[in-house]
């Protein structure tokens, strides 16, 4: 194969992984790490870390096979390596494959728990997330589940142990998912109708869908705020700390709200973007509560 092809290829291998988002995922799972470790194993952070992504890869690489029809259909996701031609099926389950086979094995090198949670998370990603996509919103509530499991990894490779602390980093991100999650589904909405994906939970940009988005987020403020009320083992927030989350949570309901009562896609754009940041702050919140 000639370089230049080569690069192009794995550029194209790179785009499947969907590299920036899988990044973030990793940040969550090193935030749960050093929540939980005693002491920081460097060996385990890089096992951790390219085994998360490597993990992560491979079940955005399956779900992008499963859904290249419907992604050709949708401006967001024509471009991507499928529905561009830029690999073929043959090409990207392979590479997917090997990703999902290596990513495991490192993780199994950290302990037994770790890779158990992370194969855990690419089967319901891949083989029940994905399908549920085009039967309707039930598939957002599912996909939660895989997609709250970095914290908890985390947390687990530093502890080799499963108690209320991964517990609760878990709970965090499954909630937050919903107004994360909804808010990308009523900007895109229009372009996920093309293909017949219904995700909203009333199925469309109506009261009742800007409803839910604002409940779940109200209650992601209380359950954020547990580790303040020491109701979470070794998990604790300071004071201030506890203040900090408890106005980022504000923060996160203003949005909502604004939501709830434009129904507009300038503030569901403007909750997303709010989302994206809300999550790692929380995280690093919590890191800093701890070393400091």
């Amino acid at each position: 194969m000639p370089p230049q092809t080569f690069a192009l290829k794995a550029k194209a291998v790179l785009d499947l992984t969907k590299a920036r988002l899988n990044l973030s995922v990793v940040y969550s799972a090193l935030a749960g790490y050093l929540l939980g470790a005693p002491k920081i194993d460097w060996l385990a952070v890089l096992l951790l870390s390219f085994g998360g992504f490597l993990v992560v890869g491979s079940a955005n690489g399956f779900n992008q096979v499963i859904e290249k029809d419907r992604d050709a259909l949708m401006d967001r996701t024509k471009n991507r390596p499928l529905p561009s031609g830029r690999l073929s099926v043959l090409e990207a389950l392979i590479a997917s494959t090997i990703m999902g086979v290596l990513g495991l094995a490192l993780l199994y090198f950290i302990n037994p728990l770790t890779v158990g949670f992370g194969a855990f998370a690419l089967f319901m990603y891949v083989l029940v997330y994905t399908p549920l996509k085009a039967k309707g919103p039930i598939a957002v509530f599912v996909g939660a589940i895989p997609g709250a499991i970095p914290a908890l990894l985390g947390w687990v490779a530093a502890t080799n142990d499963f108690d209320i602390e991964p517990g609760t980093l878990f709970a965090i991100q499954f909630l937050w998912q919903f107004s994360h999650f909804w808010a990308i589904a009523w900007i895109a909405d229009d372009d996920y109708k093309k293909a017949n994906y219904i995700l909203l939970p009333s199925g469309g940009r109506d009261t009742k869908s800007a409803m839910q988005i604002l409940l779940y987020t109200f209650f992601i403020i209380p359950v954020s705020m547990l580790p303040a009320f020491g109701l979470t083992g070794s998990l604790v927030f300071s004071p201030i700390a506890g203040i900090l989350c408890f106005g980022l949570g504000l923060g996160f309901l203003y949005y909502a709200w604004r939501l709830f009562i434009s129904r507009e896609i300038k503030d569901a754009r403007k909750l997303m973007f709010y989302s994206i940041i809300y999550l790692p702050l929380i995280q690093l919140l919590l890191v800093m509560d701890k070393f400091i």
